[in-house]
């Protein structure tokens, strides 16, 4: 039987999917938090016509010619407003950011200016419509600002507190439990047997699904015993995801397919055509989304950002699959892929056009995660793609994102 394609994979994991909650967050809280309900402003911004500049306040039409003297009547400066209005023949000296008091309509920068207590002589240049930033200049009370949807970046933020609010309406971050198996995993820092290893995989998958505005929970490691391994899938009941790491093969020690589906897992797919990561499990567990990642920690990295991520993006409404990609050129020869998607490991700079170029790693073995460490990108090599030589463009997926 033909293996399922990555792109059909994808499709199974984001449809279908029930977007989270909403929640209110404090402004601090709310950077990369995704938008749920629509900004609008409770202010006019700004509050007032004000100065763009340090200067004077005056009547353009007093000032037909240089030189000339205005009668100094008072100043306005940030926070302290000149209370009163320009008349004829007379300036008020103003300051950047000051309220514009009644009666002016242009402003004379201080630079062309001589001045004392009493007057003010417009000696170069002449006054200037252009230095006043009216009232609403920047938006208006009741202006949709911001819609909803949209991840909040410092400057949307910035934004929504100039328009009056202390909290927005985010979605609720997708809660993921994340389950390691296998009697051979012991945690860092743990006493080690002579047939075991650390336990790597859910410290970085953890730290994609922080990337991806999920809130990851490790459960622990489950052993390779039905009864326990049951007992730990439990715990993840009530969350949105469960991430399982390893034991998704059909190996003897393999139990995760089985205990899972004992417990009435609905199955989309178990195997696909992608290296590396071809026993990648999904499926529902009645509202529970379940993502079984291969052991391999190369090969569970790289399933958790394609797989994983774009699942965390719909459950957040967001975009799911097809922003991810570039074109990029290879700097060095590709032999033709087979019949399994590849995701090739690299590293990506920009030459001094700014295009970018992509160096595969030394080697792609999905054993060496020092060599995925130093990848910033992964090559994406479709099913049969020819062979490429360099200064030819591929398709690149980055890492960090």
């Amino acid at each position: 039987m033909a293996l399922l394609s990555v792109g059909e994979a994808l499709h199974r994991i984001t449809s279908g999917i029930d977007v989270t909650g909403t929640e209110p967050v404090d402004l601090f809280a709310a950077a990369g938090r995704v938008l749920a309900e629509p900004v609008v402003a409770r202010r006019t911004q700004p509050p007032f016509d004000v100065s763009a500049m340090d200067g004077f306040a005056v009547r353009a039409g007093d000032v037909p010619v240089v030189p000339t003297t205005l009668r100094l009547i008072g100043q306005s400066a940030a926070g302290h407003g000149f209370d009163g209005a320009v008349s004829p023949g007379e300036a008020v000296r103003i300051f950047t950011g000051a309220p514009v008091p009644d009666g002016a309509d242009a402003i004379v920068i201080q630079e062309n200016t001589s001045f004392d207590a009493n007057s003010v002589t417009i000696i170069d240049g002449g006054p200037d419509a252009g230095f006043i930033r009216p009232l609403g200049y920047d938006f208006s009370e009741g202006q949709k600002l911001i819609t909803e949807g949209r991840r909040l970046t410092s400057r949307d933020i910035t934004l929504a507190a100039a328009a009056g609010h202390a909290r927005l309406v985010v979605r609720r971050r997708p809660r993921i439990a994340i389950l390691a198996t296998g009697d051979e995993l012991v945690l860092p820092g743990e006493p080690i047997g002579p047939d075991q290893i650390v336990c790597s995989n859910p410290f970085g998958i953890a730290a994609i699904v922080e990337a991806a505005g999920g809130d990851p929970e490790f459960l622990g490691i489950a052993p390779d015993e039905s009864r326990h391994l049951r007992e730990m899938c439990e715990r993840a009941l009530g969350r949105d995801v469960l991430v399982t790491v390893g034991g998704a093969s059909v190996g003897d020690h393999d139990l995760v397919g089985p205990v899972l589906a004992e417990m009435g897992l609905d199955l989309a797919f178990w195997k696909i055509a992608m290296r590396p990561g071809k026993p990648l499990m999904s499926g529902r567990l009645g509202a529970l989304h379940v993502l079984g990642l291969p052991g391999n920690p190369v090969s569970s990295m790289i399933c958790a950002r394609i797989f994983l991520v774009p699942l965390i993006k719909a459950l957040l409404g967001l975009p799911a699959t097809g922003e991810d990609t570039y074109s990029a050129i290879s700097t060095a020869p590709l032999a033709a892929n087979g019949a399994r998607q590849h995701y090739m490991r690299a590293t990506l700079v920009l030459d001094d056009q700014g295009v970018r170029q992509v160096t595969p790693v030394a080697s792609q073995d999905s054993s060496l995660l020092a060599h995925l460490a130093a990848a910033d990108c992964l090559i994406v090599r479709p099913v049969d793609d020819p062979a490429k030589l360099p200064g030819d463009a591929i398709t690149i997926l980055p890492l960090d994102f």
